[in-house]
């Protein structure tokens, strides 16, 4: 069933749902009040569903939405975001695209704390560590991120955990949050919460959370290989100290088997510990000071035995076992006010990587593809915030060195001669390089009343990954790309250097909110997978034979090309009366290569929603429409198909059982439409419903039930 989508996206007749009875007054906050109060949160994008704006550079927070059944993936919380859209890479893998960007490009961050994905093939890319039954709110940067907040070439994303608050009198006071929901489209569960204990001095506390789901149903079909199972708990505390606080907290994330149809191999185990303390607070009335230490070890197996249907044969039987250490430091001394200050800081990054390839079969067949990588980055930065007359602003800039080396890699006996001679010749290459980086943010925005005009000029860098440097055997790893390409490094990559143009405006009025953004981004040295020679599909050399024994004759390998990005995007709420609201994004973004004539590779559609409720006293009624456009701006060069538009709706309830506690429900995709996202990953499981090759479908139809408690 399919509907016009710019007539459906325009049109207040054929709504959905939007926010529940709360959504118009701040929600009920479970994560300790000084993450909020940080002054990174002027130079963010927040889109507050919660709660009206004041300032248009506040971070946009996008809550759990009550709309919705809440996704075991928490990028699809963070999609809604406008200028967003998510790449379906399975349950728990999907990533954020924002205006076009995607992947270590966007800055992914839990509970302010940055680290370096586990997975070769970003199985597990930041968000995978947020389960959407625990996440407070996720907080993301409105266009281009402040220095502030470290290298990032776009935006910066960070998801807030429910956490334990300081007590609001004298008394040890006990706080908790439960919450669950079902949903019937992948016969799912999930069930989180937080309990703790606290004075006006001190605060503890536990976290934890359990979901699993079977293969979901689409339109047509069962999308076999997308079960899911995965579990968190932690425990974290607070002190105190005059006009800040020390805290430290710690948190296991265990992913068990879960299906990953657009990949070659499934997860077997994503076992994740994080830690981190620090200090953040007032020392003076004008010194405020921010220090965070943190680490995070990743260890990941996956494989083609363990879910894979049907597994596969013990000639192509594969294990990848890899791990992933991050070391973190960070500090920031504010001297000033929170609206006139200047900011200086420093930030280390230590991460190191291994990846090993076996055959569970034969002991004797093993390649470290990624052999000991290493990367140290040590960075500073200036940022002023001020204001001429009318005119407020915010002016930052950064300075980063980073260096990044790779070990000699190791092969087992049974392994063939073609990868040998690739593993040989990386051994006698360089297997080092060294990046200076310069990154400047301009903000400036006037205050007039209900209407705030905005501008932000910036130039904004990224350093190539340790797999888009020294991948040296051709395999599918991509950074979650789920293509089906096979993908080599380059040593010779340089830094991408991204300037870019935002204006837009806001009007906060109290019937109607508009908050268009146009941008232009020019990026020079995009680096992108590129034919590995021009030959393309001639083996006549080692890497396009080692290639095609894989599978495909044609690698791709990653060079530095130029780009450019220019679109636009807003968010909009409407209150016709005082018990009918209605909201909506919209989204458009278009990205292209200006080296050559052809636009850029998995940039999504024209696409947005709308959303309708009515709001009784202590219930919500209502219904959504989201939709994408055809795409037909692909990818000539990295043969791009098509994908055509859809528009899919849902239905909502909620009720409020008594203050804190609510209870809700839906039904999704009530026309059991059959679509497939243009950024969904291509399935490669043979026994799925789903074609070989074919992008994943969307949810089918299906009801959801979740009820939360806030104590």
């Amino acid at each position: 069933m399919k509907f016009p989508l710019r007539r459906a996206l325009f049109s207040a007749s054929a709504l959905s749902l939007i926010a529940a009875p709360d959504a118009v007054v701040a929600r009920q906050s479970n994560a300790p009040e000084d993450d909020r109060s940080s002054a990174n949160d002027l130079l963010t994008d927040t889109i507050i569903v919660t709660a009206s704006k004041t300032d248009p550079f506040q971070a946009d927070n996008q809550s759990p939405p009550e709309q919705i059944a809440i996704p075991a993936d928490a990028a699809g919380i963070a999609a809604r975001t406008p200028g967003g859209a998510l790449i379906q890479n399975g349950a728990l893998s999907g990533q954020l695209s924002y205006r076009g960007l995607f992947g270590e490009r966007v800055l992914g961050r839990i509970n302010g704390q940055r680290f370096a994905s586990g997975g070769p093939n970003a199985m597990d890319p930041p968000l995978h560590y947020a389960p959407s039954i625990l996440i407070d709110r996720i907080e993301i940067t409105r266009g281009t991120a402040p220095v502030s907040q470290g290298p990032s070439l776009s935006a910066a994303v960070n998801a807030q955990l429910v956490g334990t608050r300081f007590s609001d009198t004298g008394e040890l006071a006990a706080n908790a949050y439960a919450a669950g929901q079902y949903r019937s489209v992948d016969n799912s569960y999930a069930i989180g919460g937080q309990i703790g204990i606290a004075t006006l001095r001190w605060r503890l506390g536990v976290i934890g959370s359990r979901e699993e789901g079977d293969d979901y149903d689409y339109a047509g079909g069962t999308a076999i290989g997308t079960s899911f199972e995965r579990q968190l708990y932690g425990v974290e505390g607070g002190f105190r100290a005059g006009e800040g606080e020390f805290f430290v907290e710690y948190r296991r994330s265990e992913t068990d088997p879960t299906g990953n149809p657009p990949f070659a191999l499934d997860i077997v185990y994503f076992d994740t510990d994080f830690l981190q303390a620090g200090y953040r607070g007032q020392l003076t009335d004008d010194l405020h000071l921010e220090l965070r230490m943190g680490h995070v070890a990743v260890r990941h197996l996956m494989d083609n035995q363990t879910t894979r249907q049907p597994a596969a044969q013990a000639m192509r039987a594969r294990a990848t076992f890899a791990d992933a250490d991050t070391n973190t430091g960070e500090i920031a001394l504010r001297f000033g006010s929170d609206w006139r200050n200047v900011t200086v800081g420093g930030d280390v990054e230590m991460v190191d990587k291994d990846v090993t390839i076996t055959n569970p079969t034969n002991a004797a067949f093993f390649l470290e593809a990624q052999p000991n990588l290493s990367s140290e980055r040590i960075g500073g930065f200036v940022q002023w915030r001020g204001g001429i007359g009318a005119a407020e602003f915010e002016l930052g800039a950064r300075l980063d060195r980073t260096s990044q080396t790779a070990g000699v890699p190791q092969l087992g006996t049974a392994v063939p001669m073609g990868p040998r001679m690739l593993a040989a010749a990386f051994a006698a290459s360089g297997r080092e390089q060294s990046d200076t980086t310069v990154d400047v943010v301009a903000r400036a925005w006037v205050p007039m009343g209900e209407f705030v005009p905005r501008v932000t000029l910036s130039r904004k860098t990224r350093v190539p990954s340790l797999l888009e440097r020294f991948a040296w055997l051709p395999t599918e790893a991509s950074y979650g790309l789920a293509d089906g390409n096979i993908y080599v490094g380059n040593q010779a990559l340089e830094p991408e250097v991204a300037y870019t143009l935002e204006a837009g405006a806001d009007f906060n009025g109290e019937v109607f909110t508009f908050r268009p953004t146009a941008y232009y981004r020019r990026v020079d040295d995009f680096i992108q997978g590129t034919p590995f020679d021009a030959t393309v599909g001639v083996l006549d050399t080692p890497v396009e034979m080692v290639a095609n024994m894989n599978g495909d004759p044609t690698p791709l390998t990653f060079r530095n090309v130029d780009a450019e990005f220019y679109g636009m995007d807003l968010d909009f709420t409407v209150r016709p009366t005082a018990r009918v609201l209605i909201d909506g994004t919209v989204n458009y973004v278009r990205g292209m290569r200006r080296d050559i004539d052809d636009d850029l590779y998995r940039v999504p559609p024209l696409n947005g929603r709308i959303s309708i409720a009515y709001e009784g006293d202590r219930f919500a009624i209502g219904g959504e429409l989201t939709g994408a456009a055809d795409q037909n701006a692909v990818s000539i060069s990295n043969d791009e198909d098509t994908s055509e538009g859809y528009v899919i709706a849902g239905l909502f309830a909620q009720f409020r059982l008594r203050d804190g506690v609510k209870l809700e429900a839906g039904v999704e995709n009530i026309f059991d439409t059959f679509y497939q996202p243009h950024l969904a990953g291509r399935n490669r499981g043979e026994a799925s419903d789903v074609p070989l090759s074919e992008r994943l479908p969307g949810y089918g139809r299906g009801v959801w039930i979740r009820t939360s408690a806030n104590f």
